[in-house]
């Protein structure tokens, strides 16, 4: 959530931020409901010490004035409550809407706004014409979409061979460069609770885009960043304490995935991946060295296994809902002809914190302040894989598998 004291000092400087990010969104609505909420509690409270004052003049006796005049307040009072709790309700559904704030250093506009600050390696080259990797895979025998569709449906896959054996060696050695750079492995459950959503900043904007398990008021997580995220819900960290590093292999799971057109097929756009994620709790004077220490962590993994890639800064109207600045690193995909984003790394401010109440403390300090949150993926494995398919293969269709991925080990 926005910073509720910053809107209401500096309202024209929030409320052109929020367009900056999202052209659609009433900041001045916010702004007006927040100040109906506090009128309303504010006449609510007077009602009720009114009342409260005509209570303790009965108690020397009730005259028929301090009846009549306490039943009128009781009604008033009652109405104001209901009155308190529609603009509430209205304010908490529109409060929650509200993205995070970009960076002062966050270009205006959307995707032709984004820019390529880097670019590591060259495209490969071939003596032959490249495939795709639905056409690699298809004499490979490695995966099978028509028997996916049959048990889950359309954008769904199914690993065969060595193509499974390709995706847990990436995994492992994706968890072992990240343990390398400091961050702590964590094994999390794929479910979570509603709570954990809207601290992430999933809900209620995307809400529609969960798989849900309604029987038990649980969802099938999107990414990890919800669920690492949310170990520290409600916790109070010493400044010492921080930063904590941490990273997790799950699988994701999105509703999004269809409507792409065919060139997206494949492994391009799934409901269900594998992605393993990297996420940081620090103050907020740390945020721009964690943001650099996760961009490098996850670059080392594209530059060992050899592949070309880039890194773009995202304009504004890009970002994610909870994002303040995002770079996106995207790699060559021969087959496809074009980039891809493999990793997202976002700091997010202290607008997660502020939801899940993440704070910390400074020594001798007795008033907490609130974290700041980032993340990256590091990396989606699908697309990845795509890579490594497109990049190494031979003319006669074989995959030539970087050394770095055989005989991985964690210890």
């Amino acid at each position: 959530m926005i910073d509720l004291g910053l809107l209401r000092k500096q309202a024209d400087q929030v409320i052109a931020l929020l367009l900056k990010k999202d052209p659609s969104f009433d900041g001045s609505q916010l702004l007006a409901l927040d100040k109906k909420v506090r009128e309303a509690k504010q006449r609510a409270e007077d009602l009720q010490n009114k009342k409260n004052e005509l209570a303790q003049q009965a108690k020397s006796g009730i005259t028929d004035q301090i009846r009549q005049e306490s039943k009128e307040i009781g009604a008033q009072l009652k109405e104001q409550k209901e009155l308190l709790e529609s603009v509430e309700s209205q304010f908490k559904e529109l409060y929650l809407r509200a993205p995070n704030l970009p960076e002062d250093d966050v270009p205006e506009g959307g995707k032709e706004k984004n820019s390529v600050i880097k670019e590591v390696g060259s495209k490969p080259s071939f003596s032959f014409e490249p495939k795709n990797h639905v056409e690699l895979g298809e004499k490979l025998d490695w995966f099978d979409f028509e028997t996916a569709a049959r048990l889950a449906g359309s954008n769904f896959a199914l690993f065969k061979n060595d193509a499974v054996k390709l995706v847990y060696s990436l995994a492992l050695y994706m968890l072992k460069n990240n343990i390398d750079c400091g961050y702590q492995p964590i094994l999390p459950s794929v479910l979570v609770n509603k709570k954990a959503l809207y601290v992430s900043g999933n809900f209620p904007k995307f809400s529609q885009e969960a798989y849900e398990c309604p029987q038990d008021s649980l969802y099938l997580t999107p990414t990890a960043e919800v669920n690492l995220t949310n170990m520290y819900r409600d916790h109070i960290f010493d400044e010492a304490e921080l930063p904590v590093r941490m990273t997790a292999l799950t699988s994701c799971f999105r509703r999004e995935a269809g409507g792409y057109g065919a060139h997206e097929r494949g492994l391009i756009r799934v409901h269900q991946f594998e992605k393993v994620e990297l996420v940081t709790i620090c103050t907020p004077e740390k945020a721009q060295d964690e943001f650099d220490k996760m961009i490098s962590t996850a670059e080392k993994i594209l530059q060992n296994l050899g592949l070309h890639y880039r890194v773009s800064k995202l304009a504004a109207q890009d970002i994610s809902f909870q994002s303040a600045k995002t770079y996106d690193i995207e790699v060559w995909l021969p087959g496809q002809k074009q980039y891809y984003e493999v990793s997202s790394v976002s700091t997010c401010s202290d607008f997660q914190a502020r939801r899940g109440l993440i704070r910390y403390k400074k020594p001798g300090d007795k008033k907490t302040q609130l974290t700041t949150t980032l993340n990256g993926s590091s990396l989606a494995l699908p697309r990845l894989i795509v890579a490594l398919m497109e990049t190494y293969q031979q003319e006669d269709g074989s995959i030539i598998i970087p050394d770095i991925l055989k005989n991985i080990s964690l210890f």
